[in-house]
């Protein structure tokens, strides 16, 4: 089959296309022919090796996000059957192989059956920044209908999942973005109150929406760098979940607040075999959400095929995507 491959870690230059062969069905394991697949931060950090030590073995293939039609099914499967249409957050790190290849071998416990109005390319968007959110807001932050809270970022691939996911379980939201034009994007997402963090500093907004008390609930899911930002507009005792740390923050901010503090890295149920129940349970839950239109795919309007890998990554580089960007397999 053909695959895109790296063979060395690097920039967008090291994807070379190379026929590999098909992986052979094992129990609890279903094949399935790719459609389309997504970009996430951890793909470009596994390729630059940033995150070498979660990298397949050379010659990888990457990318974790995947839709398909499941071609063959493996002994113990009893949920997927050859036809099916599925989805899910299914490999490209250590131990398996990714989406950007022809047939991708997937656990079965790490998908679920595509959503019915969705199509490929758009439920290939959607798998990591679902269970991302859905881990951060309700496993995590545990919010409820009624509770308030800020999310940064939210028209980012995880943040605009999560401030619909948090209208739809009836809290009221506040969200940052940096222009104009995504302020009208996260509004129609169904944000309450969007920020414009350029604008207006963090201690301005914790005064003008909180009373100076900021916020109980915080999910940042911006760069480890915002993360200042999620601590001062903190109330005491509030709660903060993350997607990007430093190994080495300074903690006594958070003690100075008494904060509970959380980070969710959805790569883990993947790495250790024992908790891959997690990541497609959560999507079980996601998916009639999205079928009942609560929760749509933010897509940037860039299309890219899997022979444009390279430049799907420099365009991810260049920081001016919004939402996430979607490669559909063309081979």
């Amino acid at each position: 089959m053909k695959a895109q491959v790296i063979r060395s870690f690097g920039d967008a230059a090291v994807f070379q296309l190379a026929d590999i062969p098909i992986p052979e069905v094992k129990p609890m394991h279903v094949l399935i022919q790719v459609k389309a697949t997504s970009l996430n931060p951890i793909d470009t950090k596994i390729r630059s090796g940033v995150f070498a030590k979660f990298a397949p073995e050379f010659p990888a293939v990457i990318h974790g996000d995947v839709s398909g039609i499941v071609t063959e099914v493996g002994e113990g499967v009893t949920e997927f059957k050859i036809g099916d249409e599925v989805y899910g957050f299914a490999g490209g790190v250590k131990g398996s192989g990714g989406a950007l290849a022809e047939y991708m071998l997937a656990d079965a416990r790490l998908l679920a059956h595509k959503p019915k109005n969705l199509s490929f390319a758009e439920a290939a968007a959607l798998p990591v920044v679902s269970i991302t959110a859905w881990e951060a807001l309700f496993k995590r932050a545990k919010i409820q209908a009624g509770d308030e809270i800020l999310i940064h970022g939210g028209t980012g691939g995880v943040g605009h999942v999560a401030v619909q996911l948090a209208k739809w379980a009836g809290a009221k939201v506040y969200t940052t973005v940096s222009t104009p034009e995504k302020a009208h994007i996260a509004k129609e997402l169904g944000a309450d109150v969007v920020i414009n963090y350029r604008e207006t500093p963090v201690q301005d907004y914790v005064n003008m929406y909180t009373d100076g008390k900021g916020f109980k609930y915080i999910f940042d899911t911006v760069d480890r760098e915002n993360l200042e930002n999620s601590i001062e507009a903190a109330s005491l005792y509030g709660t903060v979940v993350a997607i990007a740390v430093s190994q080495n923050y300074n903690l006594a901010p958070f003690l100075l607040k008494a904060l509970n503090f959380h980070a969710v890295f959805i790569e883990l149920p993947i790495l250790h075999e024992e908790f891959r129940h997690i990541n497609g349970e959560i999507l079980k839950k996601v998916t009639p959400i999205i079928e009942e239109g609560r929760v749509k795919p933010l897509i940037d309007k860039k299309p890219f095929t899997f022979e444009e890998i390279a430049e799907a990554h420099e365009y991810y580089e260049t920081k001016k995507a919004v939402g996430k960007i979607v490669l559909v397999n063309n081979w």
